[in-house]
């Protein structure tokens, strides 16, 4: 017994003022592995009767959760075991400033992640676009999102930048999105003929809703062309670049057919002579 007694009082001694026993120790491990328990029975219990997606946001925010209590955990039992915390603290500030200093944007990542888990801005599935960057939500991590562009590249995404940065969520109000095309007709051309072909070539698109119906509108009289812009609606405003490609090609090849021209940029220049 007496053995015993003093090998769970040795102590590691770091310097004069920092050292722990091996009763520490063991104090401190069976404190962390109870609250390993405790804390991963409660999960089980508040995330039993949530929804899928609800649980899977739970878990993510309650693991970084689970590692401050964890922090709390070692601070405290260590400083009730007879560890002098003062002079660890003290010995490791300037470590731990520098550590802080390097970890500033990795945490500001973390609490950007929770806000988004929490408060539901981008969902997996959203259309986003951050800094002229346009993908589709693919994955949402606490630290980063992971995003795919219409050409299949993946965007990683930093967290923080949510709190730094416009966000454009194309889809949140729902997948329908409303498109447009711009288009100039020369000075002289029949403006009903162009809204009609206009239209048309909407409606004749598989990728447009009939409903609501395409709009053209009569935007401006320009320089040297009068501006019409059409707009229709999609489904998948990922993939939109490929109907209004398809349907600036039908434009094109329906004002040809009308001998509606489509004019390129012109300025009259009148040279006054001197006299000599």
């Amino acid at each position: 017994m007496e053995k015993i007694k003093q090998f769970l009082n040795h102590a590691f001694v770091f310097n004069k003022d920092i050292q722990i026993t091996v009763k520490a120790l063991l104090i401190l491990i069976i404190t962390l592995i109870i609250a390993a328990f405790v804390l991963k029975t409660l999960r089980k219990l508040i995330t039993r009767k949530l929804p899928k997606e609800d649980k899977v946001k739970f878990v993510a925010v309650f693991s970084y959760l689970k590692w401050i209590v964890f922090t709390i955990i070692f601070l405290g039992t260590l400083q009730a075991s007879g560890v002098n915390l003062t002079a660890l603290l003290a010995a490791s500030a300037a470590l731990m400033i520098g550590i802080g200093l390097a970890l500033q944007t990795f945490f500001q990542d973390i609490i950007s992640g929770i806000f988004i888990l929490l408060d539901q801005t981008v969902h997996v599935g959203d259309i986003i676009q951050l800094d002229d960057k346009v993908g589709r939500v693919e994955e949402i991590k606490l630290r980063t999102t992971r995003a795919v562009t219409i050409d299949n590249k993946v965007l990683i995404i930093p967290n923080h930048l949510y709190l730094t940065t416009s966000l454009y969520n194309w889809t949140q109000n729902g997948s329908e999105t409303r498109e447009n095309i711009e288009v100039g007709v020369a000075y002289g051309s029949d403006t009903e003929l162009v809204k009609k072909i206009l239209t048309d070539v909407a409606l004749a698109h598989p990728k447009v809703f009939k409903h609501p119906a395409p709009l053209v509108l009569f935007t401006d009289f320009a320089d040297s062309a009068l501006m019409f812009k059409l707009i229709f609606t999609v489904n998948d405003s990922f993939i939109a670049t490929i109907p209004k490609s398809d349907m600036r090609f039908e434009i094109d090849k329906k004002f040809r057919e009308h001998n509606i021209s489509i004019p390129f940029p012109q300025r009259d220049i009148h040279i006054i002579g001197g006299s000599k």
